[in-house]
């Protein structure tokens, strides 16, 4: 009898640990169920670090071995106005010119004074965005010399790039996931809960642009993270 008073007792003690833990899984499972969904933005303002700036020209005339020559007389000006400014060899590239002969062209309405079109193009790549920038407001000099360097082509335009990106994701990720924080916290606070544990996060894309049409040598970069939050109680 006694026995049996024992292996009674073990079995209710079991029975409600059993039923502790069973109400403890629910309102676990329940607490799961209750996910907040936020997105945290970070944003940067930094300096470009490389500039590709084409001086683009066009040169008329009727002869193509008059028209090389002067080409190559013009090309050579070019290069040393570069380097007298303090550009180096490794960052100019001089490209083929296009020549475009006018009276090919067979839907021309009139015809054209010179049968000849050529455009050159020497482009600087360099690290150095200020150097280069300055330079670019002295090209002036070039007309003293009969060298008139025209834009308005939009494959000539100047184009400013940041290649560090890796060198400032690691502080923008933790900005944005410190920013997603916060609004869950705020909305924990707001629905009367507490806030637990992540569930998932997900690193949205960066994006870098220029801050505005102005200043395109300063960019903005942009992330937004993606955090799901678990709710408790």
């Amino acid at each position: 009898m006694k026995h049996r008073i024992i292996e009674a007792s073990i079995l209710a003690v079991g029975i409600c640990l059993l039923g502790v833990a069973v109400n403890a899984g629910i309102n676990s499972f329940k607490d799961k169920d209750r996910i907040v969904s936020v997105k945290g933005l970070a944003e940067m303002e930094v300096p470009a670090n490389k500039i590709t700036w084409p001086l683009m020209y066009k040169d008329l005339g009727d002869d193509l071995p008059t028209l090389y020559t002067n080409i190559n007389t013009k090309n050579k000006a070019i290069v040393a106005f570069l380097k007298t400014n303090g550009i180096t060899t490794e960052e100019i590239s001089v490209s083929a010119p296009e020549i475009l002969d006018m009276q090919a062209e067979r839907y021309a309405a009139n015809a054209p004074a010179y049968r000849y079109n050529a455009t050159s193009v020497i482009t600087v790549t360099s690290n150095d965005v200020e150097k280069v920038r300055k330079l670019m407001a002295e090209q002036a000099e070039l007309l003293k010399q009969g060298i008139a360097i025209t834009g308005g082509d939009y494959r000539y335009n100047v184009s400013y790039e940041f290649t560090k990106l890796n060198d400032i994701k690691p502080a923008m990720i933790e900005e944005a996931t410190r920013n997603a924080r916060m609004a869950a916290e705020k909305f924990a606070k707001d629905s009367e809960s507490k806030l637990g544990k992540i569930r998932d996060a997900s690193q949205g894309q960066f994006t870098i642009s220029d801050r505005d049409s102005n200043t395109p040598y300063i960019k903005n970069v942009r992330v937004v993270t993606t955090v799901n939050y678990y709710l408790k109680n």
